[in-house]
């Protein structure tokens, strides 16, 4: 962390001790203008969405002050919500257009789904840790995304009722590409998935599907946490 966000973190730290309101619109603005502005997140929508959603509504309570950081942040149940501009790169990266269906893999805490809702999308949204899937369906239904459906269950087998999908946005590091996603992905759809080697650092990774053949295009080095089954030991974080 840059010295003037450290001095920013420990500001925070002081007025959130001494019980003061925390202004998170400006600590919004802050985020897109420092952290996505300022490198290569370009596409307006994106840009608005990320404006407009309340960041700090999809956080563990005690980290609200913090939320804006450019950093991941725990949500329980050895999970965590990523660091914004991940969040805005995988976005830009997908391109959602408004009335596209759009499935992500790993709801967390909802935050990245009602990112995906505001594009426009109808999202479905796969979380199989149970307790917080459970409770990003509530946040989301309080907070009015109503163009958003929450299943509690195993992502690797994807949503097959609702496909085929013109997008599917996978939030936790695959060793491979899941061959059943890849399947509901529909044509001309595309598909963003960090891959890699188990607990080492993957590649976020662009797929494509044109004339019945997958692209694949690696983007960056990132680390998620894993994409278990529901029969899979998950890995410490």
């Amino acid at each position: 962390m840059h010295k003037k966000g450290l001095l920013a973190f420990f500001l925070l730290f002081a007025l959130s001790r001494a019980g003061a309101q925390t202004d998170y619109t400006a600590l919004c603005e802050s985020m897109v203008r420092e952290q996505l502005e300022a490198r290569d997140i370009t596409d307006t929508l994106v840009l608005r969405v990320m404006r407009s959603v309340p960041r700090h509504e999809f956080v563990l309570k005690d980290y609200r002050p913090w939320a804006y950081n450019d950093q991941a942040l725990p949500i329980g149940e050895g999970q965590t919500i990523s660091q914004p501009y991940i969040v805005a790169y995988m976005t830009q990266i997908l391109g959602v257009q408004p009335g596209e269906r759009v499935l992500e893999i790993g709801t967390g805490s909802g935050y990245q789904a009602a990112i995906l809702s505001e594009l426009g999308g109808e999202v479905y949204t796969i979380e199989i840790v149970e307790t917080l899937g459970l409770e990003a369906k509530k946040r989301l239904n309080r907070l009015k995304y109503k163009n958003v459906n929450v299943r509690i269950g195993d992502g690797y087998n994807g949503w097959p009722e609702a496909a085929p999908f013109d997008a599917i946005m996978v939030t936790a590091g695959a060793e491979e590409l899941p061959e059943t996603l890849m399947e509901q992905l529909a044509e001309g759809g595309r598909m963003v998935i960090p891959i890699g080697p188990h607990g080492g650092v993957r590649q976020l990774t662009l797929i494509t599907r044109s004339n019945g053949k997958f692209k694949s295009e690696k983007l960056m080095a990132v680390r998620f946490v894993p994409f278990i089954r529901q029969t899979d030991k998950p890995e410490k974080p």
